[in-house]
């Protein structure tokens, strides 16, 4: 008789995917006898129902998807230093009925950086400076880099800057990229059904530069083909999308992320592999 499972899954306002592909892809490669099932939270009155639920169920770990990053936090028991810094969980681990909320953005984005070049000493400029912005600075200051914030509300951008000894401009104050060797794109912009801009005139853009887009819908962002077409290495938003799940798996398993098994689950969902697209 098959033994117990032990189920995972995610809290979002709609059910979605993207996420369990990547678990159950890693689950299978290690044959953990583990599930992945995502459920929707219409609102924010159903999440004290969902965390009960977890707690009474044993579900282990719920990924945690906008809007209820931050509402979430007043319903776990501990949070990690780091979630803290960044004001944000995305991810909550159950031992034995004590909840404590994570956040695993900041891993995905250095990670998916770290592909490409090191963070150590990188002056980045880092577009935006909500939710995934502040994972992403927060991050990049852990790893040491130099960060500059753009943001349109100049007084976000500059507290975010503050949060993480970093230096803040708005976006009409940008005069190109040559003091910069990395650009980290983090707002809606070129994202599917939201607004297909690019962020950054195409001629601020230079061969020196790694540009990340955290949009993975597209894959290929306006901002992405436009670094590509300059020469300058390019990183889509899966790759962050995908390191922050493996460390979601890494949480909940206490085992190694299959990275190979869990890139190719995400490669046939949204049609991209590898670590980044390269000049």
């Amino acid at each position: 008789m098959p033994g117990p499972i032990t189920m995972c899954g995610s809290l979002s306002l709609h059910a979605v995917s993207l996420g369990a592909s990547m678990h159950l892809a890693g689950y299978r490669a290690l044959d953990l006898p583990f599930t992945y099932v995502p459920f929707a939270v219409p609102d924010a009155a159903h999440l004290a129902d969902a965390i009960r639920g977890m707690r009474g169920l044993g579900i282990r770990g719920f990924g945690v998807s906008y809007p209820y990053k931050q509402a979430v936090m007043g319903h776990l028991d501990a949070i990690d230093p780091m979630a803290k810094r960044i004001g944000a969980v995305n991810t909550i681990v159950n031992d034995g009925g004590h909840l404590t909320g994570h956040n695993t953005d900041w891993i995905g984005a250095v990670r998916a950086l770290e592909e490409v070049r090191p963070l150590e000493g990188a002056r980045v400029l880092l577009l935006g400076a909500g939710g995934a912005a502040s994972a992403i600075a927060h991050g990049l200051a852990e790893r040491k880099a130099h960060v500059t914030v753009a943001n349109r509300d100049r007084a976000k951008g500059e507290a975010l800057a503050r949060a993480v000894g970093g230096k803040s401009l708005g976006l009409g104050e940008m005069k190109g990229t040559d003091d910069y060797d990395v650009l980290v794109q983090a707002t809606p912009v070129g994202m599917t059904g939201v607004d297909d801009a690019m962020p950054i005139p195409a001629d601020a853009l230079r061969a020196e530069l790694v540009v990340m887009d955290i949009v993975y819908k597209p894959i290929e962002t306006r901002l992405l083909a436009a670094a590509r077409a300059c020469g300058a290495t390019t990183i889509h938003g899966g790759r962050m999308l995908l390191h922050q799940a493996a460390r979601q798996f890494e949480l909940y398993t206490a085992r190694p992320a299959p990275l190979a098994a869990m890139d190719a689950a995400l490669g046939e969902a949204i049609g991209a592999r590898g670590p980044s697209m390269q000049r």
